[in-house]
């Protein structure tokens, strides 16, 4: 019997020839990021039971994302602690304001993700990085700390479902529309701790970015990880990034077993919008019958804060304003992804719009800062997560979207449909 990607990855990182679904394997790590929420508390457990040293400096790399700028005491004291942290500890890939971004999205953009590597993140998200065939997880501070102090961890090899998406693009449905649609497939917990491959002519079709917004939800339909194959598109984007060679790609195995097998014809979809409170609550856009009102519209995050999701939200916007009594707030991913929209003139087609540009952070995503939600607000999104109150009050709403969808809503005041601004 064949094996997919995971399994392959997973066995060499093990020493092992095969795996096999359900197995206990003990896997090198090669690389272990670390952001400011889930940090600190691995800290403390190396701390409680003497660990004075990590396994190895030059495999970790320290990205604070969430609360940056630090937006109060509190959070200036945790990341503080994480820098002096890393000082002790002789890690020198600490990225600080000015050289900073979201985590998911500034380690790809820094060359750090390679096909065929183990990554782990304090972070659900981490799933993003399986778009260059490396197998990356999200864990919690528990094993974050015996990564750091091992260089280890352990997994039970996951079963893959194998997704293939294929047909003809329709115009103004991107990435996050098709692994919104994915989603309310499989719903939050299809694939709970099992890995998506995802494979077909759309996703070869795809930019790595899009790539990256494709495997960053698989962790919302409960996933352990998502994959892509690494092909000439991957290495093209890496030898951008001055990485060349030095990895492995693995593919699946023709006879490759997978648990389940999903097809899906993207060339009669429309731009879609998941409603509250589930990414998996789905519908086209053209089935929205009422009126949807908006208070804010935001475009951002490790899902949508690329150089591409602004592109897309720019050419919507420019020449246009964003509705009466509506805010819109547009974050770039990282500080490259900043000057780059700068450079191209997108963030003066976002001011001229009526839109607030901020500096990259994590913030309004997780109701942190810089976009918290009222009660009763409604905030159409470009981010992952819709539950109850992620963005603020309890008694708000967030529905996610493309940042087309995003941009289109914004200059209406109400969720619509970006075809009609092609």
């Amino acid at each position: 019997m064949g094996q997919t990607i995971v399994e392959k990855i997973l066995a060499y990182h093990s020493e092992l020839d095969t795996v096999v679904p359900g197995q206990i394997v003990n896997a090198k790590i090669d690389l272990i990021m670390c952001h400011d929420v889930t940090t600190t508390p691995a800290i403390d457990i190396l701390e409680k039971y003497g660990i004075k040293k990590v396994f190895d400096p030059d495999k970790i790399v320290i990205m604070p994302d969430h609360f940056i700028p630090n937006k109060d005491i509190k959070s200036a004291e945790m990341v503080k602690r994480i820098r002096t942290w890393a000082k002790e500890q002789g890690i020198s890939k600490f990225y600080e304001i000015g050289r900073h971004g979201i985590c998911h999205a500034l380690l790809p953009e820094e060359g750090y993700v390679k096909p065929g590597i183990t990554i782990i993140c304090g972070d659900s998200h981490t799933t993003t990085h399986g778009a260059f065939g490396a197998f990356a997880t999200g864990i919690g501070s528990t094993d974050l700390a015996a990564a750091l102090a091992t260089g280890e961890l352990w997994f039970k090899v996951p079963e893959t479902i194998l997704i293939e998406v294929t047909g003809k693009l329709p115009e103004c449905v991107y990435a996050k529309d098709i692994v919104l649609k994915i989603i309310s497939i499989l719903g939050v917990d299809g694939a709970t701790y099992k890995a998506i491959e995802f494979t077909g002519n759309i996703i070869e079709e795809m930019s790595m970015e899009g790539r990256m917004t494709i495997c960053n939800m698989a962790i919302e339909a409960g996933g352990k990880t998502g994959i892509i194959k690494a092909d000439n598109k991957t290495k093209e984007y890496l030898d951008k990034k001055g990485v060349r060679g030095g990895y492995t790609i693995f593919e699946s195995d023709e006879d490759a077993n997978y648990c389940s097998v999903i097809k899906i014809d993207v060339s009669d979809m429309e731009p879609v919008v998941a409603f509250p409170h589930l990414p998996s609550n789905v519908k086209g856009v053209s089935e929205i019958r009422d009126d949807i009102a908006i208070d804010q519209a935001f475009i951002g995050s490790c899902t949508n804060g690329r150089i591409e999701d602004l592109r897309v939200a720019a050419n919507i916007l420019k020449g246009r304003k964003v509705a009466k009594g509506v805010r819109m707030i547009v974050i770039p991913a990282t500080t490259e992804v900043w000057k780059q929209a700068d450079r191209e003139g997108l963030l003066y087609t976002f001011m001229e719009a009526g839109a607030a540009v901020s500096t990259p952070t994590c913030g309004p995503c997780l109701g942190g800062h810089m976009g918290v939600l009222a009660s009763g607000e409604r905030c159409i999104s470009s981010t992952n997560r819709n539950f109850v109150g992620r963005m603020g009050s309890p008694e708000s709403e967030v529905f996610l979207a493309s940042p087309a969808t995003v941009a289109a809503s914004a200059i209406e005041g109400k969720i619509t449909d970006p075809r009609k601004y092609l």
